[in-house]
Formats: C-alpha cells, structure tokens, sequence
C-alpha cells in the first residue's frame, strides 16, 4: 500500500499542474525506480503515470531543464515489461512524435518485438510520417554514431515483410546505410541490429542479384567479421574481395557468437538462389568459412558454418529447383528438418545447463 501511495503521489508531481522544476524531480526519481525490476513492474500497471511520464517526455524547450529526457529514459525502461506495452501502443502516435531520439527508438524497440505491435509500429510510421521507415533511415545518415537503439527497431520492423521491401526499396539505399553499422567496434547493439536487419531482408530472395551487386555489394560486410589473419594460397587470396585480402596479423573476428551465427545465417539464405551461390563461390567466400571453421569453438556457430560451407561444395540443384526458396519441400522432408531442428535445440538446451 506504502509503494501504491507513494506511486501515486508521484503521478501528480509528473502532471503540468507540478510545476517545471517539481516535474523534473519526479521524472528523475521515476527514471531510478525503472531501474529496479519491481520499480519497473509497478510503474508498467499504472497506465496513469505511463502517460504522465509520456506527455513531460513531449514537452520542448529550455525552460523545462532536464525532466522531458529523463520521462523517455524511464519509459524506455519501463517498455520492457510487457503490461506497459499495450497502454505505450495506444499511445503510440505520441511516441512516434519522439523519434528519432535514442530513447525513443529504444522503447519502440520494445514494444515492436512480437509481430503484431511490430505491424502496428510500421503502420503507425506511415501513418504519422509520409516517409515511413525513411524517418528513421535518416538518422543513420549522421552525425556517426547512430543511436544504437536504432538498429534495434530496423531488425524488429525487417521481421515484417513490408518492412523488408521498405528497407529494400533500392532509391532509398537502406542497406547501404546499413553495411559501416556490420563492424562497428565501439557498439554490439548496433552491430546486432544492423546484422539481424541485413539477415532478415535476405529472406526476400528476388533482391539476392542486386543486394551482391555493385550497387550494394554486401558480401564483403558480412563476411568480413568472420575473418581472421589466416593466410591463406594466393590464388584463394585473389578470388576474395578486396576489403578481405591481406588482412593485417591483429585482425579480430567478431567476438560475439550470436552475431556471427547471423552472419553465416544471411550468407546461407544468399545461397537459396543461383547466382547467391556462384557469387559466393567465385568470391572466395569457402575459404573464408573453412578457416573459420578451423578454428571455431562454439558449436551453434559451428552448425551454421557447416550448413553454408556443405551447400558450397555441394552439387548443383537439378532443373527447376535451382531457387531452394521456391522449391515445395515434401512432407516427410519437412517433418524430418523440423526432428532435426527439435534435436538440435534439445542439445542446445543441455549445453546451456552444462555450464
């Protein structure tokens, strides 16, 4: 009853009737009790303070000090708790008005993880915004660093199929905004978003040419974070693009397992299509994945590697099956990759508890 009191209390002090310097007040301590999980669960089932906390964090101007960005802080904190998400979404039209402040993306990013809000996300930024996605594509523009937050929110929008196309609409260049996020060593929350988002917009297989091409010239992005200093024969060397030859004796692979499994994940949906795979082929990218497999110690990493590197050297698809997106899959196939992948989780699951 104390914390319910002293919750509600604190709701008045955020209201615009509390006065500049008393709202800013409460909105620090309500960004210090979001920083505890009960604080947060508590402040997430008082739709109330969610919405005084969003309508201080809206307010501009230098009269009003620091209160509006520690509102969205908080709100950010608290949007990972999942009874604050639906009161954030219907309010969303307010919170699309905060892009594209790190924060704001940020609680966005929470809220747009199932698909269903991240529909309603994207449909509220063509809404609210006539450029859509293109709002948010604007501030990776610069200055650099983007908010890391950002990233976040692409790769949840990129799980739609209509984020996919917005994100590949080729006179936007969205992709390419995205390839100098893929090694960004001072942030792995970008370089997570911006991998997830490349490996989600290769799922749409009729961009595979383009997406290898000039134009964009993703390959080398994604394979060289799984690069190491290896030498490797010259006449493998030369095959590699250039971005990956002679690599000097300190160069790091990317040092998160999770990331390079989504990299080998992109290259592996790039090899759905012929021309993914005689790309990947031409351009060296078998050597790349051999000494990484060599000298990889995860064994989820190791599993996806081994998918991208046996479709490599394997043979050629028969007539009519070269594209394996739009290949129909038997039924006693299907049931047996679904068996395969139960398997796989199952020893996952053992491994993990191992530790």
């Amino acid at each position: 009853m104390a914390a319910e009191a002293a919750l509600e209390e604190l709701t008045v002090l955020l209201g615009p009737s509390a006065g500049a310097a008393v709202r800013a007040g409460a909105a620090e301590a309500a960004l210090a009790l979001s920083g505890d999980p009960e604080g947060r669960r508590l402040l997430a089932a008082r739709p109330e303070a969610l919405r005084a906390l969003l309508e201080l964090a809206e307010v501009s101007g230098p009269e009003v000090g620091p209160g509006p960005g520690a509102a969205l802080r908080c709100l950010q904190n608290v949007s990972a708790e999942a009874e604050a998400r639906e009161p954030l979404l219907a309010a969303l039209p307010a919170v699309l008005r905060l892009l594209p402040a790190g924060p704001a993306c940020g609680l966005l990013a929470n809220l747009s993880r199932e698909r269903g809000a991240a529909q309603r996300v994207l449909n509220g930024l063509e809404r609210e915004n006539r450029a859509g996605v293109e709002a948010l594509l604007r501030a990776l523009e610069g200055p650099r660093p983007p908010p890391p937050e950002l990233a976040a929110l692409l790769c949840n929008l990129s799980g739609l199929p209509e984020g996919r196309r917005a994100l590949l609409e080729r006179s936007r260049c969205a992709v390419r905004r995205l390839l100098p996020l893929v090694g960004d060593a001072e942030s792995a929350v970008l370089r997570r978003g911006a991998v997830g988002t490349l490996r989600n917009c290769c799922f749409e297989h009729e961009h595979h040419e383009w997406l290898l091409s000039d134009a964009v010239d993703l390959l080398p992005s994604l394979l060289l974070p799984l690069a190491g200093p290896e030498e490797i024969p010259e006449e493998e060397m030369e095959r590699l693009p250039l971005q990956l030859q002679y690599l000097p004796e300190d160069k790091q692979r990317e040092p998160l397992p999770d990331l390079r499994t989504m990299l080998l994940e992109a290259l592996l949906l790039l090899t759905a299509t012929k021309g993914g795979r005689l790309q990947l082929r031409q351009r060296g990218a078998y050597a790349v994945l051999r000494e990484l497999h060599r000298r990889e110690g995860d064994p989820e990493v190791l599993t996806a590697c081994e998918r991208v590197i046996h479709v490599l050297i394997g043979d050629e698809p028969e007539e009519g099956m070269e594209n394996l997106m739009e290949v129909e899959i038997p039924a006693e196939v299907e049931e047996r990759l679904r068996r395969w992948d139960g398997e796989e989780e199952e020893e996952r699951r053992k491994r993990e508890e191992a530790r």
